[in-house]
This record gives structure tokens, C-alpha cells and sequence, in this order.
């Protein structure tokens, strides 16, 4: 359905460094950019960069940036790299009630702020 996803940095190292982890947690690998970092797969591709307009970057009320994991041991890696890589917690590890499927999920913050999750399916749902 998407081409590819653009997230914006103000500090393009901060940035590289947190989403290197958490994207190979995944299982996808970074190729740095002169203005950021693009993480290709071939669904679709992940950008993380200055904004194109010069401007600084800021955080879209609203917006969340979901990966797709294997299992819940991935969501856990995902969410412990992120934690160890300059993001911040926004939502434990753990089974999301209110999500279809019942799925397990968790969710960060990047070091600009912008609101990420990975979702596994749930087999006891």
C-alpha cells in the first residue's frame, strides 16, 4: 500500500544510531544517506532525515509509525534496543487489549519524538 515512510530528524547521528537498532532488531539494515538514513525492504522503505524544505523538524500530533514483527520475542528486542539507543518508552511490551487480534505490541519514542510501535500477532488470541 506505501511506497515508503518519511520521518524527520534535527540531528541526523542521534537518529541513525537509535533506528539502526530498532530496524535491525527487524531485520532490516540501514544505508546511511548524506542527509539521513534509508532503511529498504521490499514492502516498502523507511526514511529518516533532515527535512526536505530546510525547515526544522517537528513531531505530528497524532502520528504513529507501526512495524510489523515476527513474534513477541522480536516486539521485546525492538523495544529493548530502542530503550538502549536513545528512545523513550511509550508503551511496554505487552498484549494491546483494544488492538485487532488482540496483538502484542509496544511502543517508543525516537530521539525527535516521533511516536513508533511493532505489533506481532497474538496465537492465544
Amino acid at each position: 500500500m506505501f511506497t515508503h515512510t518519511f520521518l524527520g530528524t534535527n540531528d541526523i547521528e542521534k537518529s541513525r544510531k537509535f533506528y539502526s537498532a530498532v530496524m535491525q532488531a527487524l531485520g532490516h539494515n540501514a544505508v546511511e544517506l548524506p542527509h539521513g538514513t534509508l532503511f529498504p525492504s521490499p514492502n516498502g522503505s523507511l526514511i529518516v532525515a533532515k527535512p526536505g524544505n530546510g525547515e526544522a523538524h517537528t513531531v505530528s500530533n497524532g502520528y504513529t509509525l507501526g512495524f510489523k514483527a515476527e513474534d513477541s520475542s522480536v516486539v521485546d528486542a525492538w523495544h529493548a534496543a530502542g530503550l538502549a539507543n536513545g528512545g523513550t518508552c511509550e508503551g511496554a511490551p505487552g498484549v494491546r487489549v483494544n488492538s485487532p487480534g488482540q496483538q502484542y505490541g509496544a511502543y517508543l519514542r525516537d530521539p525527535d519524538g516521533n511516536k513508533i510501535c511493532a505489533f506481532a500477532p497474538n496465537p492465544n488470541a
